[in-house]
């Protein structure tokens, strides 16, 4: 987990608990960050961790990230051509799921539903 140095692993872990950091593996699949300019980054497969130090946690997460780039920005009042459907389901979502799986729009629009707009768990059904 923590290479410390050349620190033993336990001695490193024992150290952290006398300190009061608790240190977790997160079995993730994959991390989404949406970034202020409406770029995200994806990380497929990420070695993830949440450390606690006294009720403040932190995330570490170790893998190479996919830039998927937004289709451009809004200025202020603008609208968007990529607003909702009927359903609910924006089609920029619908468009990102048939990105990362190759699905067709409708099956992509179907695992969105089903999955009540959750990007991740609609990628994961259709892969």
């Amino acid at each position: 987990m923590f290479g410390g140095g050349g620190m033993n692993p336990q001695k490193m872990q024992q150290m952290m608990k006398q300190m009061g950091i608790d240190v977790d593996e997160i079995d993730a699949t994959e991390v989404v960050i949406k970034q202020a300019d409406g770029d995200q980054l994806v990380f497929e497969d990420p070695d993830v961790t949440k450390m606690d130090a006294r009720g403040q946690e932190t995330y570490q997460i170790i893998g190479e990230p996919e830039t998927v780039e937004s289709a451009g920005e809004l200025e202020p009042g603008e609208e968007s051509g990529d607003e909702a459907t009927e359903e609910g389901i924006p089609q920029d979502d619908v468009d990102l799921v048939v990105q990362r799986t190759g699905a067709t729009e409708a099956d992509a629009r179907a695992a969105l539903e089903a999955t009540d707009g959750d990007l991740a768990a609609a990628i994961s059904r259709l892969e």
